[in-house]
């Protein structure tokens, strides 16, 4: 398992992609997710540089698409939304093979008619990143209004042949529960029945604390400060003996990342 950071560690002077890396490095951890979430920026020569760094220094990246995309809309905002993935996509497989995206929100239609739209939505966008070798992972989604409940992302992926990225937290925070050692294993068990067993040894994996109310989720806390049951999940994970990313969002970033680090070589 690889541990690191949603975007550029709190601890880094150079708030570029590549200075986050070299501080990724520094810092003891192997992994880092680079954040689009306000838009891909990154021009290619630059992306290029960003590969050659990455591999050069055993980090593994992957990617965060905008947060503007809902591919449960109509019109020219669907036609945005497939425009930005696509984007996201085109730049980020010149360093990355993961590309986590939130799917869109249900807004005037019912589950059923949502997750039709977006599945019909996302064929040719899957269809352009499968030539490029990337694997779209649509995010577990922590609001109820947003599309993307674990049963609604399994089922996503297994139609379409992609992998899910799977957010414990936005979990938690979305059914009041999947916080202990026998719910992480069930969701650890859906991963293997939806999608086979190999799904377990490549996972992308996003945690962090969180506070939540009746709506589910409200915003991201330290672990510290929250109750979500980690050491509990780190315990499932390995039980499964599960493979892959574990990328952190708390708002502390590379701290809450190094310690679910130590604990994993703990246990």
């Amino acid at each position: 398992m690889r541990f690191g950071t949603a975007g550029v560690p709190n601890c880094s002077r150079d708030r570029s992609t590549i200075g986050g890396i070299l501080t990724i490095k520094e810092i003891g951890l192997n992994a880092m997710e680079v954040q689009f979430v306000r838009g891909v920026k990154m021009k290619l020569d630059v992306a290029r540089k960003v590969d050659e760094v990455a591999r050069e220094l055993d980090v593994k990246l992957s990617v965060h698409a905008p947060y503007y995309i809902n591919m449960n809309s109509e019109g020219e905002k669907l036609k945005e939304s497939i425009e930005r993935l696509k984007r996201t996509v085109e730049v980020g497989c010149m360093f990355a093979r993961d590309v986590v995206f939130h799917p869109g929100y249900y807004m005037k239609f019912s589950k059923d008619e949502t997750y039709r739209r977006i599945r019909e939505n996302l064929k040719d966008v899957v269809e352009f990143a499968y030539e490029r070798d990337v694997v779209l992972r649509p995010e577990t989604m922590g609001k109820r209004t947003q599309f993307g409940d674990l049963e609604e992302i399994m089922t996503l992926c297994h139609d379409l042949g992609i992998l899910p990225c799977i957010d414990f937290s936005h979990i938690h925070a979305r059914y009041g529960n999947y916080n202990s050692y026998d719910e992480f294993c069930k969701i650890l068990e859906m991963v293997e029945d939806y999608l086979g067993g190999d799904a377990l040894k490549i996972m992308h994996i996003h945690v962090s604390g969180i506070e939540y109310g009746l709506k589910g989720e409200k915003k991201h806390l330290n672990l510290d400060q929250s109750d979500f049951k980690y050491l509990e999940l780190l315990r499932a994970l390995k039980d499964f003996d599960v493979n892959g990313v574990l990328i952190v969002e708390s708002p502390n970033l590379e701290d809450d990342a190094r310690m679910l680090r130590d604990l994993w070589l703990e246990i």
